[in-house]
């Protein structure tokens, strides 16, 4: 397809031995030993030239990616702002300066007075290549401002104090943080946890403000390397949580705000299997588990006896519990019906609960930002896959819904030019696949359009019909767009993520695969005319279905994809593993599940076929998944495929999971990958 010779990387014997069965791993080199510093040369190289040669083919699209980037940054509000939320004294919201990356942080005195900048994200990431904030707390007093921040794509931050009253900076900072962060109620402290050298945080830590952090009290520490430890808050700010587990399993304690210092009350100790999560009203626990049932059920138990659970809301058969919040006067209950998003009011003292009606059949909702304990007025977020993100406030007392803000698209929107619909297609077991779909209105079923399907299909994750603007640039030129809600998510609740994990993990990939052929029965498209895209362990379904039938897609965007599954499960080292193995299975230990992945692993099941165009990103200091899986992904590819189609790998080389950092030129990146698409589907207009 070109004269340009695409970068050829060079195979180096290396094989390993496990449960009898050797594995030839040629590519192996490419991960470099001093990670996370890279500095092989010969690696470097690699990845350069890969770089250079995406960068050369690309040249003759840079119109093309202008002309999207141009689209898609004009469906942007510049001086986009966040409408004002009252917390104690103070309204707060974020606004971007126009042709701003990042947020500015702003509050003024809910009894009047001047607008006061708290944080100001483009001065802080000024001259940096990458940036990103990675939490913020304000003190129980409004006078302090406790932030942690990235500046390399690495995920570990440095956490900083701020004086809001006189806009100077405490002495106090602490490197390699990874955790929320949480006041004392006497504000002379906050708890927070370190990234340890594995990338996990397996602490609680309380500093006292003016000390020396290496003087900081460890409060909790955990000792299963496959745990990661959280810290949070109950909704009435009283009792500071701290919590640990895996993707399976899960344990609370609580510590009193104003005695950070106590013995941590535990809740109930670790069983296997078993999650649960935990707020506080009035001296009662409400604790949220899946003990007994996948659709989860709400319990209580007093602070006294926290191990007495009785039920509050048995499971349902057809109500997925997602969450539960307490506030004074009421709790709210979160869940899905049917895949849907749904938001129940529920009085303390029982009776039926109130639910909140959404207009359309297909949507994503779910209450926004509500930070006291004594609201009153619900804020609420709206979108559908037609509709643009919409803010309400919801008056529980009326079941009133008030507009507060719209997202503003200064291009220009008319969602009457567009159709959505929620459609089940079913896979080759029987089971039924919510698809979300949206499409022009005088979209025509004949099987000659474009379509572009999207998916993730892991850790449990649902992926909302939610609203797109950048989508909008392939709607307009005639696609339809789909997401298909497979199994290995929680759409239809957890036993759909169960059926896609472990031993059923090929599910995910069949679900996928059979999605798209129910598309083409329907004549939404046909084979070869179906773009794909999944990102991280969406781009391990990327890599597993372009293995299995390369011949339905026309063009594939793997973004970040976690492609060499069975070496990175094998690596007990690596930041993530350990706590991986209850979503993939531990092929160290198990012989089935060393074969099972090997099966599936999209890098080990690369073979000498005709494969589709493939777009590969990586990021350097990734630590989620690590740049020399994609490298290497894209070099056995090259090596082994018997195509000329295009195959790209580009790496950022200073950033991350996320990508590029700053709202414009994320969308960059977007509009590359777009002109790909565009391109190797035959629509460069």
């Amino acid at each position: 397809m070109t004269d340009i010779a695409p970068p050829i990387a060079e195979r180096r014997p290396h094989s390993f031995t496990r449960h009898g069965i050797t594995v030839e791993d040629p590519y192996a080199w490419l991960k470099d030993p001093n990670y996370p510093d890279v500095t092989d040369p010969d690696v470097l190289a690699y990845l350069e030239a890969e770089n250079s040669y995406f960068e050369a083919l690309m040249a003759p699209r840079k119109a093309l990616v202008d002309r999207l980037y141009a689209e898609m940054k004009g469906r942007i509000k510049e001086d986009e702002s966040s409408v004002p939320q009252k917390d104690g004294d103070w309204l707060y919201w974020t606004a971007f300066e126009t042709g701003g990356e990042y947020r500015q942080w702003w509050r003024k005195p809910v009894a009047g007075g001047e607008d006061q900048l708290m944080l100001d994200e483009p001065a802080l990431a000024a001259g940096k290549e990458y940036f990103r904030l990675g939490t913020l707390s304000v003190s129980n007093d409004g006078k302090l401002l406790a932030y942690a921040i990235d500046d390399n794509g690495s995920e570990r931050f440095e956490l900083r104090v701020k004086n809001l009253e006189t806009g100077e900076h405490l002495a106090d900072v602490i490197p390699g943080t990874l955790s929320e962060i949480v006041w004392t109620a006497d504000d002379k402290g906050f708890l927070y946890g370190l990234a340890n050298e594995q990338w996990r945080t397996d602490n609680a830590r309380l500093h006292w403000l003016g000390s020396d952090p290496k003087d900081d009290v460890e409060l909790f520490r955990e000792a299963d390397e496959g745990y990661r430890v959280g810290i949070s808050e109950t909704s009435a700010r009283n009792w500071i949580i701290i919590a640990t587990g895996d993707h399976v399993t899960s344990e609370v304690y609580l510590l009193p705000a104003n005695d950070p210092l106590a013995k941590p009350l535990l809740v109930s100790a670790r069983q296997p299997g078993r999650e649960y999560y935990v707020d506080e009203h009035d001296g009662t626990l409400f604790i949220h588990t899946n003990d007994i049932d996948p659709m989860w059920r709400l319990c209580t138990a007093q602070t006294n006896a926290p191990g007495e659970w009785s039920e509050r809301i048995a499971p349902s058969a057809h109500f997925y519990m997602t969450g539960v919040s307490c506030f004074r006067d009421f709790f709210i209950v979160d869940g899905r019906e049917d895949g849907l998003d749904q938001v129940e009011i529920h009085r303390y003292e029982g009776g039926a609960p109130q639910r909140i009606k959404f207009p359309e059949a297909s949507y994503d909702a779910g209450l926004g930002d509500n930070p006291e304990y004594a609201m009153d007025v619900l804020r609420l977020g709206y979108e559908s896959m037609v509709t643009p993100g919409t803010a309400y406030d919801y008056d529980v007392a009326t079941g009133e819904m008030t507009v507060l803000k719209v997202q503003e698209i200064p291009s220009g929107y008319d969602a009457d030019g567009y159709r959505t619909e929620r459609l089940k297609i079913t896979a080759r077991d029987g089971t039924e696949v919510p698809v979300s779909i949206v499409y022009p209105k005088d979209f025509v079923k004949d099987g000659s359009a474009p379509l572009y399907l999207y998916s993730y299909g892991a850790y449990g994750h649902a992926i909302p019909p939610g609203f797109s603007t950048g989508r909008l640039s392939l709607l307009d030129r005639g696609f339809a767009y789909a997401i298909a809600h497979i199994r290995g998510g929680d759409d239809l609740g957890q036993q759909w993520y169960h059926d896609g994990k472990l031993e059923k993990r090929t599910n995910t990939f069949n679900d996928f695969v059979d999605v798209a052929k129910g598309l083409i029965a329907g004549g939404w498209t046909s084979a070869g005319r179906i773009a794909i895209a999944g990102r991280s362990a969406g781009g391990e379904l990327m890599g597993a279905v372009v293995n299995s039938d390369p011949d339905l897609w026309g063009a594939v965007i793997a973004d970040v994809p976690f492609v060499d599954v069975l070496n990175t499960m094998l690596d007990a080292e690596l930041p993530l593993t350990p706590g991986e193995w209850p979503e993939w299975g531990n092929p160290i230990e198990d012989k089935a599940a060393f074969e099972l992945i090997r099966s599936y692993s999209p890098y080990d099941q690369v073979k000498a076929q005709a494969y589709p165009p493939l777009f590969i990103s990586g990021g350097l200091n990734d630590p989620r998944v690590t740049y020399w899986e994609p490298a290497k992904w894209a070099a056995k590819l090259r090596a082994t495929k018997t195509d000329d189609n295009v195959l790209f790998l580009k790496t950022n080389m200073g950033a991350g999971h996320g990508g590029k950092s700053g709202r414009f030129e994320s969308l960059r990146e977007a509009a590359e990958e777009h002109a790909f698409v565009l391109w190797q589907l035959g629509i460069e207009e």
